[in-house]
């Protein structure tokens, strides 16, 4: 470990060189591009040594630093690579410089048009934001701009997987009316796959308790909307209890609506996004939060 540590150093002083010597006055372009070039890979291999040392933000450091070069050099693809190097070597210390790392991987790779690989990229910041640094809207407004990006290349499946996430968090931000619009949009576009159909009803009903978060009468309507653009939905576990649920609301009869959620989950376990939301509901019938 020490001695890739030591290696790593050593490396970085020669490209520091490579990059001084460049700088001169001697050497005509050609010259200077080519010991950029060199410097560039000295950079990129104490990066790999800094890595095997486990030294993260010393390698995150030193592929930033390739990458400028690159930029310097023009090869933009390249830069966007080491960035995106960068980025994956400063999540293991430093999230944020990862995340900036990331952006910047992401605006070179718009600029080039490269919109499917933004997207991936769009997807990791979106991940850090909501596992390491805590930061849900951050990281709904990067599971919207992949969604965008992918939606432009026709992949919709894959915009549909981010917009999905963008629901979820939505919903547990209280942001009912995007979550329904976009449980909506995706259930209706997964009607139209034979692959994907079977999913619509789940889609449909996270909708639908959205709308009773919201209000009891909206969901009513809604629900009779799902009926009818999805007849499959009229005969799922999920349509019998959201017509239970929103009974027991009517009558304010919390035993019955709890005795409705055990029922379902002792066949299908609820996730801790539908436990939540159910509480929500149950806590707007009686002021207790307790589903038990």
């Amino acid at each position: 470990m020490a001695d890739s540590e030591e290696k790593a150093i050593k490396l970085i002083a020669e490209a520091e060189k490579k990059v001084k010597s460049s700088e001169g006055f001697f050497g005509g372009l050609f010259g200077k591009s080519q010991k950029l070039e060199e410097a560039s890979e000295l950079y990129t291999r104490a990066a790999n040594m800094f890595k095997m040392a486990k030294k993260w933000s010393a390698a995150g450091g030193a592929f930033c630093e390739s990458a400028s070069i690159q930029m310097r050099l023009g090869s933009k693809h390249e830069a966007a690579s080491n960035f995106v190097d960068a980025g994956t070597c400063y999540k293991k210390s430093d999230p944020q410089e990862a995340v900036n790392c990331l952006h910047r991987a992401v605006e070179i790779f718009t600029d080039m048009g490269r919109f499917t690989i933004a997207a991936k990229h769009h997807i990791s910041i979106a991940e850090i934001y909501e596992s390491e640094i805590m930061d849900i809207e951050k990281a709904i407004s990067n599971y919207e701009q992949a969604a965008d990006y992918y939606r432009g290349e026709e992949s919709n499946s894959s915009a549909n997987k981010c917009l999905l996430k963008v629901a979820m968090y939505a919903a547990q931000l209280e942001l009912y009316p995007k979550a329904i619009e976009i449980y909506e949009q995706v259930a209706t576009s997964a009607m139209d796959s034979t692959l994907l159909k079977y999913s619509a009803k789940d889609y449909f009903f996270k909708a639908a308790l959205c709308h009773m978060c919201v209000d009891l009468l909206n969901a009513q309507h809604a629900i009779q909307k799902y009926e009818e653009m999805f007849p499959a939905f009229a005969d799922s576990r999920e349509h019998k209890l959201i017509r239970t649920l929103i009974a027991a609301s009517e009558e304010q009869n919390v035993d019955a609506y709890t005795d409705a959620v055990k029922d379902y989950d002792s066949i299908s376990r609820l996730d801790q996004w539908l436990t939540t939301i159910l509480l929500r509901i149950k806590k707007g019938i009686s002021g207790d939060p307790d589903l038990r």
